[in-house]
């Protein structure tokens, strides 16, 4: 709802009839984003709002209502956590979405303190408030915000994070603050995971590390690759810390993740430099930003300032604006994935977003597609989740066609025509036929895939092109391909059909993890394969094992643990690993049989990469170099040996830099990788 009219022209009848309306939708919208960690809409949509009960608010406060969620911080505390209070409330930030918005801050700041002020600029994490205790140095207690006065115990969770220090580089006493978060990057892999299951994908990166550290097993939320940025010293005092920028280079120092963009701005003009250049280059980072925070960098002066009931006086959030495109839907069409699930896909006309040319967007599942009420015909409002995933925000029912058809939902299977289930209560829409035509092809798509066997050469068209002419239909065919047979593909000639060849042949050998990651078991993807591969060392021992031993070893679940034994003691998936022995492809852990040569300049370094490469995919990359010796961290730090700078290289290659870091370009990695 809008408001009817203009504040100026209501009674306070009026005022607060509007008001208690709009309390009944936030109330519901916060509980979602807060404490369910799913949104029904976008945070511009909730700002919209929250600022029309503000605007209520403030021109006729006998409304205001103490249970009014301008009065509250925060959401819940979740049924199976622990309560923890905060003997310092953790508060939220008031928010603006303009420049002349800024410009009253300011100057509420100068007119309180009687001068200009100096600010700390930082960007606004989409995460997850935190708190973290020390005692002695060692870490006793993480918790969430919560309400703002009473959080959740994740203190088990919280320590499955690598960058939360376990031990700081000093033996004190203290509590900080900061932002959980899930990088872009894990972000993506993990809704990839939620869809494959048949489960409903997280809305943005913000809700996944809330879902994430919400877990009451810790195994999953080790597994979904979490990280912070750290940038509360609660009692500053205490280590003669006088100002903000001082607190998060003294927290740096003591082993927390602080971001190193953080800017000390003597003027307004100086922060809306910084808003602009952030606002830029935030697609390229490798973590969600909605926004700019600035705070007073005197903490004497902050503390004069003091706060509301809700919100810091000497702090301020700047919203970017949302970025979305119109757009029209011209179709809705249904693809089978390799684990059965049914996906809805607009098909819209193509527009400009977030840098990248979109046309298509996942509906993820039939409930998603009818909350949202897409039709063929209508426009919609498009934005990317996180960053990266192009997503339908809502419909614009204003331009919607008079006349409109209803989306007939499929009953049967796309591709084999079997009829579709849901299976155990699952959202997705699932094909259960182990010979549905489209599941076969998406499996050996994957099979062949640069993460799993890396046949190269073999793409999703040459593998379409292979079974609709029968040559292909389990793994093993793959590996008994002719010339003749090859040479039936598009565009494939004598060079072309022997390198493949030569790629399929090469792939026999690769070591076991990729094996196991080809073999599409749900809930495996690289790094939980090269787990597997690394504990149980062959393919016979793994058939083997029971679920008892598989939850057993670390970052696995009881979910995939049971998942892997039914896998491996299925009639099907024996002969399927009996058929692949017998066209020899490996059956095991390769990865130690070649020992590191200690003398090479990558052992036993810490090593970042940033940057644009073109020899190198990055996760590729990453591998090379792990299997050299080095650790290949996400940050700079003064602990870091090596930054490996590509093309168009951003803050990690300044930070370097200035902290003295060793930087090697693409050119020059090269030569040492020949070497």
């Amino acid at each position: 709802m809008a408001l009817s009219k203009p504040v100026t022209e209501m009674t306070e009848a009026e005022a607060n009839d509007q008001a208690k309306k709009l309390r009944v939708i936030l109330d519901k919208w916060s509980n979602e984003y807060y404490t369910q960690d799913n949104p029904e809409v976008e945070d511009h949509e909730y700002d919209d709002k929250y600022n029309d009960l503000l605007e209520l608010e403030a021109a006729f406060p006998a409304i205001i209502t103490n249970d009014s969620i301008t009065q509250r911080v925060g959401g819940q505390v979740l049924e199976g956590f622990t309560k923890i209070s905060h003997e310092i409330p953790m508060l939220s930030m008031g928010d603006v979405f303009s420049r002349d918005e800024l410009v009253e801050f300011d100057n509420r700041i100068q007119k309180n303190v009687g001068h200009q002020v100096d600010y700390n600029v930082e960007l606004k994490i989409d995460g997850l408030a935190i708190s973290l205790v020390y005692e002695d140095g060692k870490f006793v207690q993480g918790s969430t915000r919560g309400d703002g006065n009473i959080g959740e115990d994740i203190t088990k969770n919280l320590a499955t994070i690598d960058s939360v220090p376990k031990t700081l580089s000093r033996p004190i006493s203290l509590e900080v603050r900061g932002e959980c978060y899930m990088p872009k990057e894990a972000f993506a892999t993990l809704n990839q995971q939620q869809v494959a299951a048949g489960k409903d994908s997280f809305a943005n990166p913000r809700n996944a590390a809330a879902g994430s550290l919400r877990q009451l097993d810790t195994k999953v939320t080790k597994a979904r690759k979490l990280d912070t940025f750290i940038y509360t010293l609660v009692d500053p005092e205490s280590v003669n810390v006088t100002t903000q920028h001082q607190a998060i280079q003294f927290m740096e120092e003591l082993g927390f993740h602080t971001n190193p963009t953080q800017a000390v701005c003597a003027s307004l003009d100086e922060v809306w430099d910084y808003i602009e250049k952030y606002e830029g280059q935030r697609d390229d980072l490798a973590y969600g930003i909605d926004g700019i925070v600035l705070k007073v960098n005197d903490l004497e002066l902050e503390r004069q300032l003091g706060h509301t009931v809700k919100v810091p006086r000497w702090e301020i959030a700047y919203k970017f604006p949302p970025e979305e495109e119109a757009t029209v839907v011209r179709d809705i069409e249904w693809t089978v994935g390799r684990t059965g699930v049914v996906t809805p896909t607009a098909v819209m006309d193509p527009v400009q977003l977030a840098g990248t040319t979109v046309s298509r967007a996942t509906l993820n599942n039939v409930d998603q597609l009818r909350a949202k009420d897409v039709h063929i015909g209508d426009t919609v409002l498009l934005h990317k989740a996180g960053d990266i995933i192009p997503e339908i925000t809502k419909v614009v029912l204003d331009k919607r066609p008079s006349e409109i058809e209803d989306l007939p939902i499929p009953e049967v299977c796309p591709s084999c025509g079997q009829e579709l289930v849901h299976l155990n209560g699952e959202v997705a829409l699932r094909c259960i036929n182990p010979d549905c035509p489209a599941q076969i092809v998406a499996r050996l798509e994957h099979f062949g895939s640069r993460n799993a066997m890396n046949i190269m050469g073999l793409g999703p068209k040459q593998i379409q092109q292979l079974f609709d002419k029968g040559f292909i239909h389990h793994f093993n065919d793959l590996y008994k391909l002719t010339p003749n047979e090859l040479g039936e593909l598009d565009g494939f000639k004598e060079k072309r059909i022997n390198n493949l060849l030569q790629s399929i042949d090469t792939s026999r050998s690769n070591s076991l993890e990729r094996l196991v990651n080809g073999l599409g078991i749900q809930g495996v993807g690289t790094k939980m394969a090269r787990t597997l591969a690394e504990e149980f060392k062959t393919m016979d021992a793994m058939m083997e094992t029971s679920v008892e031993d598989f939850e057993a070893v670390n970052t696995v679940g009881g979910t995939l643990a049971k998942n892997l034994h039914v896998f491996f003691t299925s009639e099907s998936a024996q002969n399927m690993i009996d058929e692949l022995k017998a066209v020899g492809v490996n059956m095991e852990f390769l990865g130690q049989t070649a020992p590191v040569d200690e003398d090479n300049p990558f052992n036993d370094k810490k090593i970042a990469i940033t940057g644009k490469l073109e020899q190198f995919k990055r996760n590729e990359l990453k591998e090379q170099l792990t299997n050299l010796g080095a650790n290949v961290v996400g940050s700079i730090s003064k602990k870091t040996d090596l930054l490996i700078a590509g093309a168009d290289a951003g803050s990690k290659l300044t930070k370097a830099e200035e902290l003295g870091v060793k930087i090697m370009n693409e050119a020059e990695l090269v030569d040492e990788l020949n070497k």
